[in-house]
């Protein structure tokens, strides 16, 4: 079966739109051992139907055994006076219990106290778990370092593009000048016209 097959089956029996024959196929397919990356829940799920299939069915007086243990436990109403009032004091020492527990925990919390009773033990260690930090801070460094270049690149290519910028911007100066001089020249030339 090809993974578009295969995918198009699974979708149907997502949506409940698929067929017993359908399913009996998903079944076989993921029963044996290769099967395409991604799809492992989907072969845990049709597993447990193949493994499922293989248990049992009830006895024939399974339904009058269980008519009777029902009876049976309506017989234990004496049992049932019982929980009636134990379930209460019961209820009341766990509540009680877990206040005194949480008070308990509160009060040690608040008494802290050095871990270490060697300075240079705790000096040690304070050293170990800092390096660790530092180590796992490179390497997130490093991992950065493509990004880094990516910002390199697109500065040198603002930069390249703001070349022919500037030299427009020159030449268009060196056009204003030329302009000038032109108008400076024919209105020199319009005033020795008109003398």
């Amino acid at each position: 079966m090809n993974e578009e097959e295969l995918k198009r089956l699974i979708e149907k029996y997502y949506n409940g739109e698929s067929t017993e024959q359908e399913e009996n196929i998903l079944k076989v397919y993921f029963r044996k051992g290769n099967i395409p990356e991604g799809y492992e829940a989907e072969k845990l799920i049709f597993s447990y139907y193949t493994e499922s299939a293989e248990i049992p069915a009830p006895s024939i007086d399974f339904e009058a055994r269980i008519m009777a243990g029902i009876d049976a436990s309506g017989r234990n109403n004496g049992s049932q006076k019982i929980k009636r009032y134990l379930l209460p004091i019961l209820s009341a020492a766990a509540g009680l219990l877990l206040l005194v527990g949480s008070y308990y925990l509160i009060v040690k919390k608040a008494e802290t106290g050095d871990t270490f009773t060697d300075p240079k033990l705790a000096y040690a260690e304070t050293v170990r778990i800092l390096r660790d930090v530092s180590s796992q801070l490179n390497h997130g460094a490093r991992v950065l370092e493509p990004v880094a270049k990516i910002n390199e690149m697109s500065r040198k290519s603002f930069a390249s593009l703001n070349v022919p910028k500037g030299i427009v911007e020159k030449n268009l100066k060196n056009l204003n000048y030329l302009q000038q001089a032109f108008e400076i020249t024919h209105v020199n030339i319009e005033k020795n016209i008109n003398k």
